[in-house]
């Protein structure tokens, strides 16, 4: 049986080819584009609105691609979205004739050479003008697709492939020629400013899809504040000397990594993730660097505590004993959810606004059993914990280059 919501209903009616479906973190963009997939090839609304399946025109379906990030592909979470349509990547299990293939971003170039089927590509790549670029853009000229993002742009620079793939341009040196000046100060390209906006403007909405998503969960965030040794860290500042390998400091951004690992070892640190733990007995501990997963897994949890990671050296599934703590690098942080827990500890804040939304949205899921979520941002008052925060509420990236002066 299909259940959609009114709002994943009404983005279907909005969708065409080419388009950028936007929905938060956990809001169902997933299910949503498997629908409009159903619709596009011969399936009938009255089953997205009514829920009783109407098979699809076997002899006209196309076949389905579906480029995800690794994690999606090897939990087949896909599959969850494919099998109320009849759909499944095995042959024997689906009722149809036609390919149905999920992939990750990584072997995009394997599909460069399909024509005539039907694309999903899901947690949005397609920015900058590299390989995974290159293979997006020859797709897009043979093929229907759609594009899945919880956060599609943060500027006009991100939407040049997707421009480019729906015919707005003939090629990036275009859309460069006739909207961005760089800056003549630099010695490397940086953009100065953007030329007709309004342009700009108009064609991001003609192909933006936003679901109006309204969420049943209450997010509750809260900073827990902690000491950090002060001395130690003025005196990284001032000396620009490494105190963990007794040399030099060669760089901004390993000042910026040195003075954040004398914040983030302090015991203090410690002792909040403990009192938190008291209280909320399976956590979600996000994490940046490996020091800090060293730090965490030597905490006594108690014998009773089941520990796992997900980082670049593991890849275990979350637990399901009553008490226990899943260790995620922010790099990890997209392409898998959770609903075993309403609590997510952010041991240190990443650099990235939106790897910090993709991170809290791990738990804040359609089908999640809790209203109430949980987010606890452990930090200090130290500069570097102050300039990241300040960077991250204003929706912005932190800068090291800006923080220090070099």
């Amino acid at each position: 049986m299909i259940q959609l919501y009114d709002y994943q209903i009404e983005a279907v009616t909005r969708m065409k080819n080419g388009c950028v479906l936007c929905g938060g973190v956990g809001s169902g963009k997933s299910l949503t584009a498997i629908a409009y997939y159903y619709i596009q090839n011969g399936g009938d609304m009255e089953s997205l609105i009514y829920g009783e399946y109407i098979t699809m025109d076997d002899c006209n379906i196309k076949d389905l691609y579906i480029i995800t990030t690794a994690r999606k592909r090897d939990t087949f979470e896909w599959s969850g979205e494919l099998s109320p349509f009849l759909l499944s990547i095995n042959p024997e299990v689906n009722l149809y004739s036609n390919k149905v293939v999920v992939d990750s971003w990584n072997n995009i170039g394997k599909y460069s050479e399909v024509t005539d089927a039907f694309f999903i590509f899901d947690e949005q790549r397609v920015i900058g003008s590299g390989t995974w670029v290159k293979s997006f853009l020859k797709i897009a000229k043979t093929n229907e697709w759609i594009l899945l993002s919880a956060t599609p742009g943060d500027t006009w620079q991100d939407y040049i492939p997707v421009f480019v793939a729906n015919g707005f341009y003939k090629n990036r040196t275009e859309f460069i020629r006739e909207h961005i000046v760089y800056s003549r100060s630099t010695k490397f390209p940086k953009i100065d400013r953007y030329l007709n906006i309004s342009r700009l403007t108009r064609l991001r909405t003609s192909i933006l899809v936003d679901m109006d998503f309204k969420r049943e969960t209450t997010s509750h965030h809260e900073d827990i504040h902690t000491s950090y040794d002060v001395k130690k860290y003025r005196e990284v500042s001032r000396t620009r000397f490494n105190p963990y390998t007794d040399e030099p400091i060669m760089n901004a951004g390993e000042l910026c990594y040195i003075l954040r690992k004398v914040v983030n070892s302090d015991e203090s640190r410690l002792l909040a993730l403990e009192s938190i733990f008291m209280e909320h007995p399976r956590v979600i501990i996000f994490y940046n660097f490996d020091y800090e997963l060293e730090i965490l897994k030597d905490i006594g949890w108690g014998a009773e505590v089941e520990i796992a990671e997900w980082n670049g050296h593991k890849h275990q599934p979350i637990p399901e004993s009553g008490s226990w703590v899943y260790l995620v690098q922010y790099n990890a942080a997209e392409g898998w959810n959770c609903v075993k827990t309403d609590t997510i500890i952010f041991f240190s804040q990443n650099y990235s606004y939106k790897v910090m939304v993709q991170a809290a949205g791990r738990i804040d899921r359609l089908n999640t059993p809790y209203t109430d979520l949980y987010y606890y941002h452990l930090k200090s008052s130290s500069g570097i914990d102050l300039a990241i925060s300040k960077a991250l509420k204003d929706k912005k990236n932190f800068n090291e280059t800006k923080f220090v002066k070099w």
